[in-house]
């Protein structure tokens, strides 16, 4: 089996419902063997508004990765999650982070993530659960892709 790390969110709605009813359809596909905590985050590019509450899960499965994709895809679209927008507001996005340490460039699938080392509201749950974890391709953990972060962005342990 393999170790799927993805990263849950979204700004619309009920936040925290909707990360939970995510990860309740996620856990009917998948085995959850870990959660971060939750964060609240300022928006990140693109044109979202409002604070966004985001977790990272990892999963095993032994699914085949685009499967993983299309699974995640089809509980964004249950979550009436839509695409208007490239990075606009949404009621849930769920990215896939890192499958073990694999390198995956398809039409369909780039994993590892390809703005893991910008996006800091994903390094710091990946900090919390993976901090030795080395990105594939960087070679550097997620501690360290979270200290050379750029990103200015608000992330906060939410507190409902």
């Amino acid at each position: 089996m393999k170790n799927v790390v993805l990263l849950i969110g979204g700004n619309l709605g009920d936040r925290l419902s909707l990360i939970e009813e995510a990860e309740n359809l996620l856990g009917k596909l998948f085995v959850i063997v870990q959660r971060s905590q939750i964060y609240e985050t300022t928006a990140w590019g693109g044109e979202s508004e409002g604070d966004y509450l985001n977790r990272i899960l990892i999963i095993k499965t032994e699914m085949k990765p685009e499967t993983v994709l299309r699974y995640t895809q089809d509980i964004e679209d249950i979550l009436e999650r839509t695409r208007s927008r490239k990075w606009g507001n949404r009621t849930m996005d769920i990215d896939i982070l890192y499958i073990d340490g694999e390198v995956i460039n398809t039409p369909l699938l780039a994993v590892p993530h390809p703005l893991i080392q910008e996006r800091k509201f994903a390094l710091v749950p990946l900090a919390e659960l993976l901090p030795d974890f080395k990105h594939p391709l960087f070679g550097k953990s997620s501690r360290q892709l979270l200290d050379e972060c750029k990103d200015m962005g608000e992330v906060n342990v939410y507190r409902p």
